[in-house]
């Protein structure tokens, strides 16, 4: 079995979506004056690798905290998309060329090698995103969630946010955001775990996301 980490490290200079102040992680109680070391941890809720939840962008839509344990867990299937250049959109094309392994998936991680960018400029450029069509293929075969190493499902310049819209609107999936290391985990189907932090109305929270591989 191989374990392998697809998270970005949560801190105080961590790229943010523009507009969203960063974290701040400030000690609490030391080890001289308490005996203990505590942090107070201020955030965003879409902060570093997150999930998305329904609610994040329809108010009466499904939280994170009600779906069942079992919807952050299951079997993931990367799709490789480094090949698109910048500006670019993750089509239908990509996915029918593993077409068999991604129906049976769960979760459908496209990896377009973007979080080589992570803490520069251009992570927040025409990063490639997925097309409508290809929304339309995960909402009928009902997948669980969708992941991506870039910053957002949408381009960054859709204010709208189009896929958001037509993921969330009607289904319970999830959006993880801000993935790292997809390109280690290969061509197979293996387990993905992506655990929100549970708290009250979440509409969405950081989550630390594996990938298990069978060896």
């Amino acid at each position: 079995m191989k374990i392998i980490d697809l998270t970005h490290t949560i801190s105080e200079h961590m790229p943010v979506y523009p507009g969203t102040e960063t974290p701040k992680l400030e000690v609490a109680n030391t080890y001289e004056e308490d005996g203990f070391k505590e942090t107070l941890l201020t955030m965003f809720s879409h902060i570093g690798t997150h999930m998305d939840a329904p609610s994040h962008i329809f108010e009466h839509r499904t939280t994170l905290e009600v779906l069942p344990i079992g919807q952050f867990i299951g079997k993931g299937l990367v799709i490789d998309c480094s090949h698109l250049k910048e500006g670019q959109r993750i089509s239908m094309e990509s996915i029918d060329e593993v077409r068999t392994k991604a129906d049976q998936a769960e979760f459908l991680l496209f990896y377009t090698g973007w979080d080589r960018y992570w803490g520069t400029d251009t992570y927040f450029g025409e990063y490639p995103a997925i097309t409508e069509e290809v929304a339309d293929y995960l909402i009928s075969t009902k997948k669980k969630g969708v992941g991506l190493d870039v910053i957002g499902i949408d381009p960054i310049s859709d204010e709208n946010l189009t896929i958001h819209r037509k993921l969330f609107i009607e289904t319970d999936i999830v959006v993880i955001e801000n993935l790292t290391k997809l390109g280690e985990i290969g061509t197979e189907l293996f387990t993905f775990y992506a655990l929100p932090l549970k708290y009250e109305n979440a509409d969405g929270a950081p989550v630390r996301a594996v990938a298990v591989l069978d060896e």
